[in-house]
């Protein structure tokens, strides 16, 4: 018994170095055995293969797939960044063209208001632009950013487009009130432009969603007013001075006294989208005034050469 313990204590405190001789010794052994009993490694070799083999390939696949989804996220982002690039400039192009919209509207408008100018060269006018207006659809009655200190005051006329808008009924230093000939309480006193016959044009809202003013006390008893005639405003109006065009008669008939005759005028002014007008700063009573100082002058003249 105490030679058993003796050899197992031995075995036990192998040096580390007597160790790794004694196993580098029976590897090598082996190999040579395996050599000479004519044994292959190929068996071996194939049942790495079957294991390993499909190890790399599940590797490589993951590998694969792993590189797809980052190309697909990098190919997804590029898509996002060039579509938000491609929106910027879509919406740049909008903005754009919208300014383009509304600098070729207000040309228009300028340019109107321009040939207005000329038409009516002879009186002083001051423009102005729509701030607000009374509810609805149509600008029956509405305020403009000009007021009595521009010259403007009570009954002046308005004019837009390529006619009578209104008068001006309130003014305070920057702003003013304005009520447009198609309003149900106005009235304008006119005259056909070929035959000289006087006729009342009255505000009508609901004949304006027809685009057309109502007039009527049009004597004419030779039949010479057809539909077409031009109408403008009277000399003998108090409120409006003369010639402004108001609109050409759409339809005539004769009254049952079958002395006067009622119709219809189409307006050239867009009562549903005034935005920029023209004030005469001149009023009927002034030109009445002035011909009236004007008359009283020639008088005393004449007194003075008979004296």
């Amino acid at each position: 018994m105490k030679n058993l313990k003796k050899k197992f204590q031995f075995r036990i405190h192998l040096k580390s170095k007597h160790l790794l001789v004694i196993m580098t010794f029976f590897c090598g052994s082996a190999v040579v055995s395996t050599l000479a009993s004519g044994v292959t490694s190929e068996p071996l070799a194939e049942a790495a293969g079957m294991i390993v083999v499909p190890f790399e390939k599940s590797i490589d696949g993951i590998g694969s797939w792993i590189s797809e989804i980052s190309q697909t996220f990098q190919d997804k982002q590029e898509l996002i960044n060039k579509n938000q690039e491609l929106q910027d400039a879509v919406d740049t192009l909008t903005e754009q063209n919208n300014i383009l919209i509304q600098n070729q509207s207000e040309l228009s408008r300028l340019q109107e208001l321009y040939k207005l100018d000329e038409e009516y060269s002879s009186y002083p006018k001051v423009a102005a632009r729509i701030i607000s207006k009374d509810p609805g659809n149509w600008y029956d009655t509405f305020m403009i950013n000009r007021g009595s200190n521009d010259g403007i005051r009570v009954d002046n006329n308005v004019i837009s487009g390529k006619g009578l808008v209104g008068i001006v009924t309130e003014v305070g230093s920057n702003w003013a009130t304005v009520r447009a000939i198609i309003d149900d309480s106005s009235y304008v006193s006119v005259m056909t432009v070929g035959t000289d016959d006087n006729c009342v044009v009255t505000g009508d809202l609901e004949l304006i969603d027809e685009g057309k003013l109502r007039f009527s006390q049009l004597y004419d008893k030779d039949d010479k007013v057809t539909v077409g005639e031009r109408i403008v405003t009277s000399n003998i109006s108090d409120k409006y001075v003369e010639g402004l065009f108001v609109g050409y008669v759409s339809e005539l008939e004769l009254d049952t006294n079958n002395l006067t005759k009622t119709g219809t005028i189409v307006t050239p002014v867009d009562f549903k989208h005034l935005k920029d007008v023209f004030v005469i700063t001149v009023n009927k009573q002034d030109a009445v005034d002035s011909g009236s100082t004007s008359q009283e002058d020639a008088a005393e003249t004449g007194q003075e050469g008979t004296e």
